[in-house]
């Protein structure tokens, strides 16, 4: 049973240096005015069998935009953060710079007291491998650039530090193929 699982990355509330760990803020006007306008360009994917979202609120916002109408997947959280939570990396490095060091460098630690890279990484990747679906079905993911990240990683199995070297856009999309355990990267046509 092969399915097709598109990953829409949630548009951007704020920008790029102010992103927080576990950032739960809604979608903002600029934000959502950037979804409505990509929604023409990503309407299609509003005709998946299947169309999921993260809990975050910019996430439900932007797969509202898109006229997807998302059922919210706890699965796809983001990663538990800890007392790092609302910080930006800044703020983290800032208050316990060693923490970060080893949090950047080991997928299996949690210095700040919540999910080790590695879980996250599992987690999402066995949201993917439990997918219901027939041949041929097509899912949508609204989620966080992070979590679409982790699935890349778990998808591709690459090594965990592989995480910190894909840059997922807002609004951008992903696509996999496959079933559980046996996924690819499908990249696709672009009209000229």
């Amino acid at each position: 049973m092969a399915l097709r699982v598109t990953f829409v990355a949630a548009a951007r509330s704020s920008p790029l240096l102010a992103e927080r760990f576990d950032d739960d803020r809604p979608l903002d006007q600029a934000g959502w005015d950037v979804a409505l306008r990509a929604a023409g360009r990503l309407l299609p994917l509003a005709a998946a069998e299947l169309r999921y979202c993260s809990p975050t609120p910019r996430s439900r916002a932007t797969g509202d935009a898109l006229g997807c109408a998302p059922l919210v997947q706890l699965a796809l959280r983001d990663c538990d953060m800890g007392r790092w939570r609302g910080l930006t990396l800044g703020e983290a490095m800032a208050r316990e710079p060693a923490a970060v060091d080893a949090w950047l460098a080991d997928p299996r630690t949690a210095p700040h007291g919540g999910e080790p890279l590695l879980t996250f990484i599992s987690r999402v990747g066995g949201w993917l491998d439990t997918r219901p679906g027939a041949d041929g079905d097509r899912i949508v993911a609204v989620a966080e650039p992070s979590v679409i990240r982790a699935a890349l990683v778990y998808v591709l199995k690459a090594p965990p530090a592989t995480y910190w070297n894909l840059d997922v856009r807002p609004l951008s999309t992903t696509t996999v193929t496959g079933r559980a355990g046996r996924w690819n990267l499908r990249f696709e046509e672009t009209a000229a």
